[in-house]
């Protein structure tokens, strides 16, 4: 197969302040940054290094509405520690309808973006 997926675009109104939160919680780093789109790649070496998507953050003029249609979700080695730390780079807890009794946390970057921590394998 020639298809791959280059990068996953994250349409925001401050480009800096989402690439800022998404850089602290996967440790990765910034590639490109213009004042309208910053990409995200993995660490230099890391094994994830030219395997995972980058994340192109990109400036919108339109707020966020609704539920996004498409969301990362996080595989930390301890959920509870990963949720305290998400919340203090500015993540918020959300309530988009899941029941009371998943495995996963729901929440949401400085932005309003959804985003789920799984429960460790």
């Amino acid at each position: 197969m020639t298809l791959q997926i280059q990068c996953l675009d994250i349409d925001c109104n401050d480009p800096d302040l989402v690439a800022s939160f998404w850089q602290q919680a996967l440790g990765w780093r910034r590639t490109y940054e213009e004042p309208d789109e910053i990409v995200l790649e993995p660490p230099a070496g890391s094994p994830q290094d030219g395997v995972a998507p980058d994340l192109l953050f990109l400036r919108v003029p339109d707020g966020k509405a609704g539920k996004n249609r498409l969301h990362l979700d996080l595989r930390p080695d301890d959920q509870d520690v990963e949720v305290e730390r998400l919340l203090a780079l500015g993540a918020s807890r959300v309530d988009v309808g899941q029941p009371g009794d998943v495995s996963w946390r729901v929440l949401a970057d400085p932005e309003g973006n959804e985003l789920c921590v799984l429960a460790p394998l």
